[in-house]
Order: C-alpha cells, then structure tokens, then sequence
C-alpha cells in the first residue's frame, strides 16, 4: 500500500517547533489537552523550525532527534521547552544535562551533537516548513491547514480540535 492511500485513519497534527522559543513552550499545555483528549487517535508529528535569532535552537532541535532514537522525544521536548531562558544562557551542555536527567544516554547526546548525525533531518524539517510558509513558531498544520500560534495562539487548540473530530467522524481529508 503506497502512502497516498485514503486507508489512513489516524490524523496528524504536524507541530512546527523551536525548543528556544518561549511561544512553542506556551503551546505545552495545549499539546498536553490534545493528547489527553485523543490519546493513540491523534499523531503529534514535531517538525523542527529553528529560528536565527536563536543560538541554541539548532542544537536543541538535533538533540530532539536523538531523544527520539533513545525513545524519549516529547519527554525531552517538554524538559528543555520548561528551561528556555536557561538553554538561552547555557547553551548546548543544558541539551547533554537535560538529556542525564531523564535517564538518557547523556554521552550519545553529546557526540550526536559534535558528529553532526541528525543535521539531515532538521535541515530537510526547515527547508520543508518554509516551502509551506511557516515563518514562527509555534505553526500547527492538520489536514493541509497551516494554523500560526508564533502570532497568537487564542482558539488555535479549538481549531485544530475541530478538524481533528471532522476527520475521526469519517468526513476524509478535505481536497
């Protein structure tokens, strides 16, 4: 079965995200109701979308990758998300800290960080995420609709409910 087959039942909700951003650590608490509310019948895809005026963000954004090789990916997002200022202060040892903290394998954060192995795959998240036209974070997009909380997040948390009920109601992807 090829991947443009209707058969997918679980929607996605693709969450355009900067660890250094203090918006994408707001948009927490609506992630967290999210899943609460849909459980296994909602994804929640990160995609990373590090901004320049953030040092830290494309450091923070591979170790992301590597707590999801060590199966620790939203875990660690919250931890670093929780500590913005601080990452803004320390820098990538927080990433490697973060990382001991939870259990990880703190070393294989550090040298995923100096080899460069999850560069690939925020580059590609990046170049895609302008493609579409995001240009903040945090950017929502479920079922085509691209939905920016970088400008205001007011009654995005109800949008993204709305499609995600329209699509578990059997209504399809819109065209």
């Amino acid at each position: 079965m090829s991947d443009s087959s209707p058969a997918r039942t679980v929607p996605v909700l693709e969450v355009w995200c900067e660890l250094q951003c203090p918006d994408c650590r707001t948009a927490l608490d609506d992630l967290r109701a999210l899943r609460a509310r849909y459980g296994d019948r909602l994804e929640l895809r990160l995609r990373h979308f590090p901004l320049e005026k953030h040092q830290h963000a494309f450091a923070a954004a591979q170790a992301a990758e590597e707590a999801a090789v060590q199966g620790q990916l939203w875990p660690y997002v919250e931890a670093v998300l929780a500590r913005v200022e601080e990452l803004g202060r320390a820098g990538e040892p927080l990433l490697v800290e973060v990382a001991r903290e939870l259990g990880l394998d703190a070393d294989e954060f550090d040298t995923a960080l100096i080899d460069g192995r999850h560069i690939l795959i925020v580059d590609a998240d990046q170049a895609e995420g302008k493609a579409i036209g995001v240009t903040g974070t945090p950017t929502y997009v479920v079922d085509g609709e691209r939905l920016d909380g970088g400008k205001s997040q007011e009654g995005l948390r109800e949008r993204v409910e709305e499609i995600v009920d329209r699509l578990l109601a059997g209504s399809g992807p819109k065209d």
